[in-house]
């Protein structure tokens, strides 16, 4: 999120078309962090209006105050996943942290397809997917390592708690500026181009699984991971709900597993150690 210059103190002064009070501000972030663990502080005021009057006018209410009230009324109204929707930040591209996708490639990899073609399960996660930028990235270092990768028991799951980003993924469907990050040969090798538009190959979409999945609450996967990315997210949580999150992660990494996380998120347990940049492995573990 774009750090904005007007505070919740200024909220009930918003040169709106909805009274916005620093009332309306707190129950909104409250109701966002409950539901998803995002920390909004002061500061987000101006992003918050932004986004909501939106959903304010298409609700035709006739305040922010209105739009608390429905909200609170009812925790099964589908309003609830909009505002989700509205005020949590997808910001991606192919590659991003090129370091991350290196590793992959030189450290990560090279066991993991040796266990694959042996017969085991190998699994990735893309924790917080967005667009799927991130999972495709993923699955093209896969497949430029290993190209039987699909015919062999080795799957990347993507989630997000977006629903609507999810599908956008599923879809796989993106513009020039998208692939620009893309290697060339990467990009004639993975997409094919339409219309102006580029469309991840089936190759490379067969071995992703796609879903949304709200972190803070339970997650129905039953195995381990041997790489979990989750890049970016953690740092709209506050502290304790980080702690928790990467305790969950430490949890379901295997043995020899790696957690890959943001240029600006470290790890707050002692149970994960420095496997590299923004990259942890398990204490113990080689």
């Amino acid at each position: 999120m774009t750090a904005l210059a007007a505070s919740a103190s200024d909220a009930g002064s918003h040169d709106g078309e909805f009274p916005f009070t620093a009332a309306d501000f707190r129950a909104i972030a409250d109701l966002l962090y409950a539901a998803s663990g995002i920390h909004l502080a002061d500061a987000k005021a101006t992003l918050v209006y932004s986004r909501i009057a939106k959903r304010v006018r298409k609700l035709g209410l006739d305040s922010f105050r209105d739009y608390c009230s429905l909200l609170k009324s009812d925790p099964d109204h589908p309003e609830h996943a909009a505002m989700l929707s509205a005020l949590t930040t997808n910001v991606t591209r192919f590659f991003r942290e090129p370091h991350h996708f290196q590793h992959m490639a030189s450290d990560l990899l090279p066991p993991l397809i040796e266990k694959a073609k042996a017969g085991g399960r190998v699994r990735l996660w893309s924790a917080g997917c967005s667009a799927g930028h991130e999972p495709y990235s993923m699955a093209m270092t896969v497949l430029e390592a290993f190209p039987d990768a699909g015919r062999h028991d080795f799957r990347i799951l993507a989630t997000d708690i977006d629903p609507l980003v999810v599908e956008h993924a599923r879809r796989g469907i993106y513009n020039a500026g998208d692939v620009e990050p893309i290697a060339a040969a990467l990009r004639a090798r993975f997409l094919t181009a339409s219309g102006g538009s580029w469309k991840v190959t089936p190759a490379v979409s067969e071995i992703i699984s796609f879903g949304s999945l709200n972190l803070m609450e339970e997650w129905p996967m039953r195995g381990k991971f041997d790489a979990i990315f989750c890049r970016n997210v953690a740092i709209y949580f506050d502290e304790p709900t980080q702690t928790r999150l990467f305790t969950r992660f430490a949890q379901r990494l295997t043995a020899d597993g790696r957690l890959y996380i943001g240029h600006s998120e470290r790890s707050l347990i002692p149970e994960l150690v420095s496997a590299g940049l923004t990259i942890y492995r398990l204490k113990g573990s080689s």
